[in-house]
């Protein structure tokens, strides 16, 4: 046994230990287990982004531990397990690269994209044009899968200077909305339901653009928010060391502090 395959094994037989000897591993299910899943895949995507490999590699493991229970959760049911999920997944790679396995030409990533929808549609039966979108993805994420099935049938901009333009008159169009709704409303009330849609197009041109650039918006807007953090907290400690209160300040002393934490940032 190679020594890969000696830790896979070593590895589901510690799971399944846990299972039957830790009473909180007893307890768990598929539903009490997936919000623990959708938290470790969110720590592989932060450490991947901070090219942190040691913490990658680290969170690539409590990902695959949570595989593997899962995994187990449906052999107990007589559902599948591992074995079988190993081989389906081989089979539909296998399957939906065939200008790897096959004789289809596709030089670019594009094209590859292009195939797999023809392959889910014509091989796979998925019928419709948004098949299989699951609604509990991120909104942000769940935005961008819905304009790839469309993009997939050719609905969408012919470039990214289309979806610009887009995000433009929508951000245009929200403006208006919320200047005819009478400015800003006070805290902790009801949004304008005009501004609650225009403001939902906004967001949905935005994640149109970051998908014509190759961008994940979910992993832009945690990474900007991240930075945004990073730069008050500093600023903050600025003023601490300068004698001074950062929430007392006035925004012009705030931003100031700000401007300086960014600089040094950079």
């Amino acid at each position: 046994m190679t020594g890969l395959a000696a830790a896979l094994v070593d590895l589901q037989e510690l799971t399944r230990r846990l299972r039957r000897d830790c009473p909180w591993d007893r307890e768990q299910t598929a539903r009490t287990i997936v919000p623990h899943t959708i938290e470790e895949a969110y720590e592989v995507a932060d450490a991947a982004i901070a090219r942190d490999d040691a913490k990658l590699l680290d969170e690539l493991g409590d990902l695959l531990f949570q595989v593997y229970f899962l995994a187990l959760l449906l052999e107990e049911r007589r559902a599948g397990d591992l074995e079988q999920a190993a081989r389906l997944i081989h089979e539909k790679l296998v399957r939906r690269h065939p200008h790897v396995f096959g004789d289809v030409e596709a030089e670019t990533a594009g094209r590859v994209r292009s195939n797999w929808e023809t392959i889910k549609r014509e091989q796979e039966g998925r019928a419709g044009i948004f098949h299989d979108v699951p609604e509990s993805l991120p909104s942000l994420l769940y935005a961008r899968k819905v304009q790839r099935r469309a993009a997939a049938i050719d609905f969408e901009y012919p470039d990214v200077h289309g979806a610009l333009a887009d995000l433009d008159d929508e951000v245009r169009e929200l403006k208006e909305a919320i200047d005819a709704a009478g400015g800003e409303p006070s805290p902790e009330t009801e949004p304008d339901a005009h501004v609650f849609e225009e403001l939902g197009d906004v967001l949905f041109a935005a994640v149109n653009v970051a998908r014509r650039v190759n961008v994940d918006p979910e992993l832009a807007l945690r990474a900007m928010s991240q930075r945004f953090r990073e730069r008050v907290e500093r600023a903050e400690e600025r003023a601490t060391a300068a004698g001074e209160a950062f929430a007392e300040l006035s925004l012009e002393q705030k931003d100031a502090y700000f401007d300086e934490a960014k600089e040094e940032f950079r």
